[in-house]
């Protein structure tokens, strides 16, 4: 890339980190002390606001950078990550989003507990939301070093170091000082950005193919070098029969993961009722379904006007797709429209990474000190100590978070929450589900089924193609693989399920009977809810 290029992604960069700094020195002046505060913005945001900041939270460079690559290199495969994206939302709306805002308070585990013995239960339910942050807060990592190998037009390991390094250390200032208040004003900012840069750029591809959506499907396919091929089912998923499975085992995952997913679990503790709740979720379905319909366009649109061969050379796994085709769209490299596009995307990109790395970390932080710390503990933790322990659970999280985003650089964003999805929807789906619906649940059940989910889905991933034994693998130079599936999902969220249910039936523990009947009333009236 040019100097201009770079000169000016670099200021609208830094000016979207200005302005979000500015906002949680602002918002870090207010009182910070109490734990409603900090984790969950005093529950004063409206459901469009909320709805808006479930929006930006969702909308990862997984989505943006990610889907549209995959798209671009695979065609009809890769919108099956839209797909799956979109339809978790359903589950999360009719399952989840009022009976979570209704029973919990801060965290996942506060709704599993309820009606449990908390001290196991809050160990797991906060071991396994850490973990499910870390793997997402990697695929953010992943993203932010391919965009500025491309904007810098730096591919050393030391320039994306430097990157991941400086976005980790944004992120701890953001939670930190500035809280939920702040996260959720930087989500409203960044999501306004990233809907206008990406309704920008599908109006662009789509007058240059004068609206004809058709033809733009057409020249995909010809550039691809697949042909026809390119618009059908089976050019990633097709091949053999693992293939066809891990389509199905990421299919499970995205769809019933979004529902266990932390940081989104948490956005329903920000409004102040249930119905306020439901309300955000159907503001983030429209807004995330408008974008990810966009998604399509940009995707088919890389493919036929940068095509797929550029994209790969660029970044293997297509990560850097979307900012290539602004660049061509604006006229190519050296031109006037191309360097302003160019620098708009990759600041909207970075700025998407910045604001759902902050929102990731406030969740995690939250289960560190709320679950972990609180539990751990054996006499009542005050809520200023547990705040001042989440702040420094984020400065930990955070380094965590660089650590493996260095070591999984080469890794396509959106494959990398494919994985976070599967861990979310086999250890936190079945415990959260179980404790809403079923009344003979008991705490071991509950703790079964967390890590019953989590280890196998671990250590499916550990023995699977994307850590070791293929070119493209975190170790290419050995071999530990011996399951063939890349996505654990199809295997691990059934043992979620079933390890749930045996440790209920096989538990000496009675329900209590008293405890499930205040939940269900609580859960669907709102009755008592904080």
């Amino acid at each position: 890339m040019t100097g201009d290029h770079q000169m000016l992604a670099l200021l609208l960069f830094s000016g979207f980190v200005a302005v979000t700094l500015g906002i949680t020195t602002w918002v870090s002046r207010r009182r910070q002390g109490s734990a409603e505060e900090f984790y969950v913005g005093g529950r004063l945001f409206s459901p469009m606001e909320n709805g808006f900041a479930i929006a930006g939270d969702y909308m990862s460079a997984a989505s943006f950078l990610g889907v549209t690559g995959l798209i671009a290199l695979f065609g009809y495969d890769g919108l099956l990550y839209v797909v799956g994206f979109l339809v978790a939302w359903l589950v999360v709306l009719f399952l989840v989003a009022e009976l979570v805002r209704n029973c919990g308070r801060f965290t996942l585990a506060d709704v599993v507990a309820a009606r449990m013995s908390e001290r196991p239960v809050r160990i797991a339910a906060g071991t396994s939301s850490v973990t499910v942050s870390v793997l997402y807060l990697v695929a953010q990592m992943v993203g932010a070093g391919s965009l500025v190998a491309l904007l810098l037009g730096r591919t050393s390991g030391a320039a994306q170091a430097w990157t991941v390094i400086g976005v980790g250390a944004l992120m701890v200032i953001y939670v930190s000082l500035g809280g939920m208040r702040a996260t959720t004003w930087i989500q409203i900012v960044k999501a306004v950005l990233l809907l206008s840069g990406t309704v920008a750029l599908t109006v662009l591809v789509l007058v240059r193919f004068h609206g004809d959506f058709d033809q733009l499907l057409v020249t995909a396919a010809e550039r691809s070098g697949h042909g026809s091929a390119f618009l059908a089912p089976g050019l990633k998923y097709g091949g053999s029969w693992t293939a066809r499975l891990d389509f199905i085992s990421l299919g499970l995952a995205l769809v019933l993961g979004t529902a266990g997913l932390p940081h989104i679990l948490s956005r329903f503790y920000t409004v102040p009722t249930a119905r306020a709740a439901r309300r955000s979720v159907v503001w983030s379905i429209g807004l995330i379904g408008g974008f990810y319909l966009m998604t399509i366009v940009l995707g088919f649109g890389a493919a036929a006007v940068v095509g797929p061969d550029v994209v790969s050379r660029s970044n293997a796994a297509g990560n850097t797709a979307v900012p290539l085709l602004a660049l061509d769209l604006g006229g190519g490299a050296g031109s006037t429209g191309g360097t302003v596009l160019f620098a708009v995307v990759a600041a909207v990109a970075f700025a998407t990474i910045l604001a759902v790395v902050a929102g990731i970390t406030l969740a995690s932080s939250a289960s560190v000190a709320h679950d972990l710390y609180a539990s751990l503990r054996r006499r009542r933790v005050k809520a200023r100590s547990e705040v001042a322990v989440a702040r420094i659970a984020a400065v930990g999280i955070g380094v965590v978070a660089i650590a493996l985003g260095l070591l999984a650089r080469d890794l396509n964003v959106a494959f990398l929450v494919g994985l976070a999805f599967a861990v979310a929807a086999s250890a936190n789906l079945p415990a959260l589900l179980y404790s809403l619906f079923w009344r003979a649940f008991t705490t071991r059940g509950a703790v079964w089924a967390v890590y019953g989910g989590l280890i196998p889905a671990l250590g499916l991933v550990l023995l699977s193609p994307v850590v070791s034994g293929s070119p493209g693998s975190l170790f290419p130079d050995v071999d530990f693989q011996y399951f063939p599936l890349q996505n654990p999902g199809i295997v691990s969220i059934p043992l979620g399920f079933l390890a749930g249910w045996l440790g209920t039936v096989i538990s000496d523990e009675s329900a209590d009977e008293a405890k499930y009947a205040e939940t269900e009333v609580r859960s669907l009236t709102g009755a008592g809810a904080v």
